[in-house]
């Protein structure tokens, strides 16, 4: 996989770009400047292979990657349509074999995602010149390469990798721990095993300044003192926790920096798929059929534009479930189908009706595409209406019929398994709960069980990743089977301790 030679835009993309934007400015969308580039398919796979950045550090995963998305291009099971980045200016890559009514439709959904980028609060904290950080990445990496060897450094990656997930995503909005000025000089204070403070003095005069029945009742008002490696409250930032107590060569704790940068980087759009997906496609619905199709492209775009609003039996459409999101709220919104006067009313056939003509549709979703994530997005919009027009249920295996089957199609429940598949970007919610477990400088983690158990196959192999890192015995506490389980590495040896059984019930998104 080598790196892509970049190629400007032809002229007839050029005069085409410039129209696309003309539209989306005048709707409304705000966004960065933003340079297309055109691409081969093959190009194109090596960068998305890269998470977009062709400059970015060199790992076999990548490769494994190009291979998967050129396999399935040459077979014609996937194609990449377009790739845009959080950058400002914003970069998008074209594929040079789609036709030109791709290549509007394409530039349209871009400039959606490049307003989401600039606008969404969770955007905000991002790092704008990440295109110019992961160049720096990279020499890093591959200067650390030639000193300590390939295979090392590679190794030391994977480990890092496996533990991307655990970060605080929230932590960019709400201050967890205070911030030391790197200038605070401040002189430590002598102190005693206990928290009582000692001063110093001669020898022969220790026991007149600070007499020991004084420095008992001195010990007895003072608060016992925390290790900073058991902290107050469980940190969800494993990561960083790691990087401040692990026993890491500078080397090292500089890679797990850079994986824990870039794992913040791409937080934020796990934390908005669906409405950066569906604000993206509203948007290039609304500027290919209002202002840039003509008459001889309207089939070619509504066959491509269908196919990607699909849906599925069994999975969902992040594409999909936005757009006809964004629409409904749009929809009651200009019509003043909501509020308390809306919500009290039970007669259906008046709440169909309803139509106070206020016109704040557009403004509303504009706002909507500011402030939620997909989370809040859900939690605030998924209407009962909403779930009975677009027939979405719950579905769950069936050990009888050894198949997946529809459980129910209750609005609450149907909703609840959405805000799980949501909640902590859909993956185990996992805190540090001790750095010095029994006193041994153990690494002791927490599951915070919602309903769905770990996988032991990927629990296993990333606690022998943890165990590289903190080089001490690590443990984490889960729920397997209905039973409080202990999991354990020790170096050699895989543990499994199992506790009283608790009952797991119907599980509330803790969020």
């Amino acid at each position: 996989m080598s790196t892509p030679t970049i190629k400007p835009l032809p002229p007839e993309l050029c005069e085409q770009q410039a129209k696309i934007e003309a539209h989306a400015r005048r709707y409304g969308l705000d966004f960065f400047t933003t340079i297309f580039e055109v691409l081969s398919a093959d190009q194109l796979n090596a960068v998305a292979a890269l998470g977009g950045f062709p400059v970015r550090y060199p790992h076999w995963r990548f490769g494994m990657e190009y291979e998967s998305l050129t396999k399935g291009y040459s077979y014609g099971l996937q194609k990449i349509y377009e790739l845009v980045i959080n950058n400002d200016p914003c970069y998008a890559y074209l594929m040079a074999s789609n036709e030109p009514v791709d290549q509007k439709l394409v530039m349209a959904h871009v400039y959606g995602h490049c307003d989401f980028f600039k606008n969404n609060a969770y955007f905000a904290p991002t790092n704008r010149k990440m295109m110019d950080q992961m160049a720096n990445h990279g020499t890093r990496i591959r200067r650390y390469m030639d000193e300590v060897g390939v295979e090392e450094v590679e190794e030391f990656i994977d480990a890092c990798l496996s533990i991307e997930d655990l970060i605080d995503v929230h932590s960019t909005a709400i201050a967890r721990r205070e911030k030391k000025s790197r200038y605070d000089f401040e002189e430590e204070k002598p102190e005693e095993p206990n928290g009582a403070p000692r001063f110093k003095t001669k020898n022969y005069l220790d026991a007149f300044v600070n007499p020991p029945d004084a420095m008992r009742r001195q010990a007895a008002k003072t608060p016992e003192v925390r290790s900073p490696l058991s902290p107050e409250q469980p940190e969800r930032d494993a990561m960083h926790f790691l990087l401040q107590h692990a026993p890491l060569s500078a080397w090292q704790a500089d890679v797990l920096t850079i994986i824990r940068d870039e794992a913040y980087y791409f937080a934020p759009q796990g934390q908005t798929k669906i409405m950066n997906e569906g604000w993206a496609s509203y948007w290039h619905s609304k500027i290919m059929t209002h202002e840039a199709l003509t008459s001889s492209e309207l089939v070619c775009y509504c066959d491509h534009h269908s196919g990607t609003m699909a849906s599925s039996p069994t999975r969902l459409n992040p594409y999909k479930l936005g757009i006809e999101l964004l629409r409904d709220i749009e929809d009651r919104w200009n019509r003043g189908a909501f509020g308390k006067e809306y919500d009290d009313c039970d007669d259906y056939r008046t709440r169909q009706k309803w139509d106070k003509q206020l016109g704040l549709g557009r403004q509303k979703i504009f706002e909507v595409r500011r402030v939620h994530n997909d989370l809040t997005f859900i939690d605030e919009y998924l209407t009962l209406d909403f779930v009975r027009q677009h027939k979405l249920f719950r579905f769950g295996y069936n050990e009888t019929s050894e198949q997946y089957e529809i459980e129910t199609r209750a609005f609450p429940q149907v909703k609840q398994q959405l805000l799980r598949s949501l909640t902590n970007l859909g993956r185990p919610e996992i805190v540090v709960r001790d750095g010095n477990y029994r006193n041994r400088g153990e690494l002791f983690l927490e599951h915070r069980f919602n309903g769905v158990e770990l996988d032991r196959k990927y629990a296993d192999d990333t606690l022998r990743n943890l165990h590289r890192l903190w080089t001490r015995p690590v443990h984490i506490e889960t729920v397997l089977g209905e039973k409080k389980t202990t999991l354990s590495f020790d170096g050699n040896h895989l543990d499994v301790v199992v506790g009283e059984t608790i009952d797991v019930g119907e599980v509330e998104v803790p969020y």
